[in-house]
């Protein structure tokens, strides 16, 4: 019940907005902004939320409901084939290796692990970066899930995963003409304001979105207590696979619930990458023996004590991946 509820409240935040706009209930352009900034706040939650738990099996027994909510991924801009490819198979096997997982790999305009290479430009990453946080679905909605499906269809993934790429590529093409003509292209003709507004508005929400996306997944393994081990030779790293996801990931806000609720457990990254099947609502009941047996074997329980923390420690380790050819590790209180 609590999922259900969760469920029905994410899609009203981001549809409700939307027809409150359409039928013309809302007409002032100021409360018009509002609402495109809601569904902003709204598409991220449908990612953390209900998407997320959905594309790892989490969500329900049934795999159909998995399934088909795992789809809500494509009315928010981006594709679930490619999606569970990037996270389940990418991320949570590869966390933080470089080559291997995209997290860490946003291109030559950041640096986010010490493996890459430094450029000037990645001395101010830790200003400047925050901004293309806020770009991240504008990458879902143009060219990024076009660039991923070939990307893993010259990696052998889709073949591995049982995805007929050229069926994917039309339905990816289809699902983009069918997320711009509903909230882009009917706004603009319906909307009493000038065109240039909507298009703005609608940059707004995605900036929203992506922001709020950046900020909640990237201090989870992009920090100063963060391992980015390389694989030897043989292709074979040091730490077995649950090992290496308490080395390479931070926890964050254990205690606020609501923050907790709105980001579907993902302020426990920890035990998320240790049980990405289990439903996201049982994460804070899992953290103490998760902990405890961490602290049993000498191995590290990494925790920020609030979100500020997380962001802060965050953004320094931004700025000494920008400073330093290898970014010196630090615990910053």
């Amino acid at each position: 019940m609590h999922m259900v509820i969760k469920t029905i409240a994410m899609l009203a935040m981001y549809i409700i907005p939307y027809l409150l706009m359409i039928v013309g209930v809302i007409t002032n352009v100021w409360a018009i902004l509002a609402m495109w900034i809601v569904m902003g706040i709204a598409m991220a939650g449908i990612g953390f939320s209900i998407m997320h738990d959905a594309n790892h099996g989490a969500y329900s027994k049934n795999k159909k409901v998995n399934k088909y909510l795992g789809y809500l991924i494509n009315i928010v801009g981006g594709s679930a084939i490619n999606w569970k490819i990037q996270h389940n198979v990418l991320h949570h096997t590869y966390t933080n290796i470089d080559g291997m997982d995209e997290d860490i790999d946003p291109g030559k305009l950041m640096r986010l692990s010490p493996h890459k290479k430094r450029y000037m430009l990645h001395r101010i990453q830790h200003i400047y970066g925050w901004g293309l946080y806020g770009l991240m679905t504008f990458l879902w909605i143009t060219t990024k899930d076009f660039r991923q499906l070939f990307r893993y269809k010259n990696m052998g993934l889709t073949k591995s995963q049982n995805i007929n790429t050229q069926v994917q590529l039309f339905r990816l093409i289809i699902a983009k003409i069918l997320y711009y003509a509903v909230f882009l292209a009917l706004p603009i003709a319906v909307l009493n304001i000038n065109w240039w507004l909507v298009l703005i508005f609608f940059i707004a929400m995605h900036f929203t979105a992506g922001l709020i996306l950046g900020c909640v997944f990237q201090p989870a393994h992009v920090m100063p207590t963060a391992d980015f081990p390389l694989p030897d030779k043989e292709g074979n790293l040091e730490n077995d696979w649950a090992v290496h996801q308490l080395y390479t990931t931070t926890n964050f806000s254990p205690n606020s619930r609501l923050l907790g609720w709105y980001v579907g457990g993902l302020n426990y990254q920890i035990e998320h990458h240790l049980f990405p099947t289990i439903c996201h609502i049982h994460y804070r009941k899992i953290a103490g023996i998760v902990k405890q047996t961490a602290e049993e074997f000498g191995l590290p329980y990494h925790s920020q004590p609030n979100f500020l923390q997380a962001i802060l420690n965050h953004a320094r380790m931004l700025r000494d991946l920008g400073k330093y050819d290898v970014a010196p590790v630090k615990t910053y209180v």
